[in-house]
């Protein structure tokens, strides 16, 4: 199992994601249109050149959704009871087609669970780098993960 389960955690721990992801055209067209976003800057290469970006830009609920994806095989995969919250979601720097995109995280906060003994609350600090170590998105989010041998 690529997950960690609550008691395997500590406030502090970090890692670094192996697994990185050059976004495409596709990914960009294909999640907007799946969600109904019909925003021009996404789609719609006249008007997103004609912007200050000058490009199209990508959406950032699938940057958003990226970052937490590529975090999921080293953090709570196969320990996961349920996401709880995401919150302080920012996007600090844009994101184009092309760009390829890596996830840290860190732990900022362990809380046993008082409504269940066979888990705990964890808090990750997600961070998402492009490949010139700008962060393009970052959260906090909140899991309930099964303790061990639970």
């Amino acid at each position: 199992m690529a997950g960690r389960f609550y008691d395997e955690w500590q406030v502090g721990d970090r890692l670094t994601h192996d697994i990185r992801r050059t976004v495409t055209e596709t990914d960009n067209l294909l999640f907007s249109t799946m969600t109904h976003n019909p925003q021009p800057l996404h789609l719609d290469a006249e008007a997103a050149k004609a912007s200050e970006f000058g490009q199209i830009l990508v959406n950032g609920t699938f940057t958003f959704a990226l970052m937490v994806g590529l975090s999921v095989g080293d953090t709570t995969l196969g320990t996961l009871v349920a996401n709880l919250g995401y919150d302080k979601l920012v996007m600090p720097k844009p994101v184009f087609i092309g760009d390829t995109l890596r996830a840290e995280t860190e732990v900022v906060e362990l809380r046993d669970s008082k409504s269940r003994l066979d888990a705990g609350l964890v808090t990750f600090r997600h961070v998402l780098l492009n490949q010139r170590d700008e962060p393009v998105c970052q959260c906090l989010r909140k899991a309930l993960l099964k303790r061990k041998g639970a």
